[in-house]
């Protein structure tokens, strides 16, 4: 951007001759749709620009349309503090920002809140810009709502586009390209869904897209904004969904986006102690602004219209719901009331959801949400902050705490593993393997498995055998399907010359066919949110490192036991069953061809109606060490079953 002088002592562009009068802007008629009347809207004749300023003594628009020169824009009569203005000629794809004079006279430069594309980083001005696209994924708008119900497999691919994949010579790959190979890759491993980290313009990629100031544009990074709806058209066409990690929670101070956008405190706290956030050196919204609010919403709304997303995970609810959250005494103001909860948070992630599932009731709301809120994917009318889902955060720690435990101990560490049983049906539990899991010296999930090396790929393997056979939708972070060696790092693509070593290539195999088993067998998913969809099996003799559970669909559904050993020894034992008969193992996580010792049950074992622990039938089976195997009865399902889960093999 180049440095000019203030307006005052310009002489108005050529195109100010032809400039008509904005339309006016009615606050009410687009509640939550502010991206209708706000930002830069081009039509043949030129572009409408419309900002909220409402403390400015002056604003303007300067940009490539007028070699940089200040256009006035006028103050509309309607109260709202909004400022429009037609330039004749703007076209989509020229840059430009507001100039703006704030009521103590000093000059700022500012990008559009409402912009579609940003320049390209380090740039930072904003482009007109025509969201056109012609979609072809009419077959997957038409049928999202049975694809993506409670009662279906949810299985969802974490993904950095910026570290998943890259050029040769480490250049990012344009949204298409990525589009191409994320379907290919999905499809082979089989998930249902894709999970971007975010992809709004943000100035600092090492935020991993989390400081956003560009809030309705794709950052350019990879591509326009068509670019990303290709991405997004492409997924759906080949069957797997798109959710998009969405940032509500804090914005950075960066001086040309949101921060003092007028010269004041306009879409966060003027009060540190309720608008900065320590933790992460950013500003937290002012929720109890209902132009914030609509802000927010309306920007929910458009990547859900016009980018076709199928669901938006929430980052960092858990801040947004404590006024005290990474604070300490003294750093933070009480509410109303005397306590720490932030009020105007909760009202505004209530409506946030209430209008989402109004205008879309076939997406998903998933909140990134850390502590023991109550209620946090239960209707709003019920009291609830009416998500449709929640991250599993407990189950997440107490499970890796304790997989990363030697062997040895694990059998005094029970509690850890079964404790997310107590209270798995509480929420909509999404349980998540995500990316900050791998990061900051944590290590990879390979590297966080204790033991030798066949040890670490079988515990690993065992991992994910426990979590596809756990209550919840699955999250796997990108890297972890395969067993990135090394933490994951933003700077670089992941390893995928590992693939051809014997250990990863098995470990993405049984990835692969526990994704398989998972959307083939209803057991596994049907029953996700519902407690007698699940339930321990008991195990003699057991010193609490074999764990057996069992998976109920619904009426008609054949059950699913699995039995997971937590120690590298191959365990003997007598487990309970719901019936006697021939039971079938359909999955063992140490077969030679995932990379294991080849221990198991010759493909069946013979449960007897001789009860145990109060169930009805037993079964001696053989638990392979470090090693997961799982049952369903012989008849009807195997058949189909087996040739969904061993058709890649």
């Amino acid at each position: 951007m180049k440095n000019i002088l203030p307006p005052e002592a310009q002489r108005p562009s050529p195109a100010a001759e032809h400039r008509a009068a904005a339309p006016a802007v009615h606050q009410t008629s687009h509640h939550h749709r502010q991206f209708e009347v706000m930002g830069a809207h081009a039509s043949p004749q030129g572009t409408t620009f419309t900002v909220w300023a409402p403390n400015a003594r002056f604003v303007g628009v300067i940009g490539a349309f007028n070699q940089w020169h200040c256009e006035p824009m006028h103050r509309l009569d309607d109260g709202s503090g909004r400022w429009s203005t037609f330039i004749a000629g703007a076209r989509p794809g020229q840059c430009y920002k507001y100039r703006i004079q704030t009521a103590q006279g000093q000059w700022i430069d500012k990008a559009d809140p409402y912009a579609f594309r940003c320049e390209h980083p380090p740039g930072t001005a904003s482009q007109i810009w025509d969201l056109g696209h012609e979609w072809g994924d009419q077959a997957w708008m038409a049928t999202r709502q049975q694809r993506q119900g409670h009662d279906r497999p949810i299985s969802i691919y974490e993904v950095h586009l910026g570290s998943w994949q890259r050029e040769e010579d480490g250049r990012f790959l344009n949204y298409r390209d990525l589009a191409l190979r994320l379907a290919a890759h999905c499809e082979n491993m089989g998930f249902t869904h894709v999970e971007l980290l975010p992809v709004a313009e943000h100035p600092f990629y090492g935020s991993w897209g989390y400081q956003v100031t560009g809030y309705f544009a794709p950052t350019a990074r990879y591509g326009t904004p068509q670019d990303l709806m290709v991405l997004v058209d492409t997924l759906h066409q080949r069957g797997i969904g798109v959710i998009l990690d969405w940032v509500a929670s804090h914005f950075p101070a960066d001086p040309h986006a949101l921060a003092r956008f007028d010269g004041t405190a306009l879409y966060e706290h003027e009060d540190p102690r309720l608008g900065f956030h320590p933790q992460w050196n950013s500003l937290i919204f002012n929720y109890g602004r209902y132009e914030v609010r609509d802000f927010l919403i309306s920007n929910a709304l458009f990547w859900l219209e016009k980018y076709h997303f199928d669901g938006l995970r929430v980052d960092a609810v858990a801040s947004m719901l404590y006024l005290d959250f990474a604070r300490e005494p003294g750093q933070w103001i009480p509410n109303a009331h005397g306590g720490n909860q932030n009020h105007d948070a909760v009202r505004f992630l209530q409506d946030l959801n209430t209008t989402v599932y109004a205008h879309f009731p076939d997406v998903h709301v998933i909140a990134e949400e850390s502590t023991a809120w109550p209620a946090v994917s239960r209707p709003v009318h019920h009291g609830g902050l009416g998500f449709g889902m929640k991250w599993n955060m407990g189950w997440m720690n107490d499970t890796l705490r304790y997989m990363a435990r030697p062997h040895f101990y694990r059998k005094w560490h029970a509690d850890d593993i079964r404790f997310s049983a107590v209270y798995a049906f509480n929420e909509n539990f999404v349980l998540p393997l995500s990316h900050d899991e791998v990061v900051y010296g944590k290590g990879s999930l390979l590297q966080r498995q204790p033991g030798d090396d066949w040890q670490r790929f079988a515990g690993l393997r065992n991992l994910y055998g426990y979590m596809w056979a756990h209550p919840g939708k699955k999250l796997l972070f990108m890297g972890g399907e395969f067993g990135q060696a090394e933490e994951w790092h933003h700077e670089r693509t992941l390893d995928w010359h590992l693939w051809a070593r014997a250990g990863h290539g098995g470990l993405a195999r049984w990835l692969a066919d526990l994704n398989g088993a998972y959307r083939t067998m209803p057991a596994l998913h049907r029953r996700d949110f519902h407690a007698d969809g699940f339930a321990w099996l008991p195990a003699e003799p057991n010193d609490g490192t074999v764990l057996g559970i069992l998976r109920r669909g619904a009426e008609g559904d054949a059950p699913v036991a699995a039995f997971c050993n937590m120690t590298p020894q191959p365990h003997r034992v007598r487990v309970a069953l719901p019936h006697a008969g021939d039971w079938h193992e359909f999955l063992n996580s140490d077969a030679t061809f995932y990379g294991g010792s080849g221990t198991g049950n010759l493909g069946r074992i013979q449960a007897t109606p001789h009860a145990l622990a109060g169930w009805p039938a037993s079964a001696t089976v053989t638990v392979p060490p470090l090693g997961t195997v799982m049952f369903t009865p012989s008849e009807p399902t195997p058949t189909s079953i087996q040739g969904e889960v061993h058709a890649r093999q």
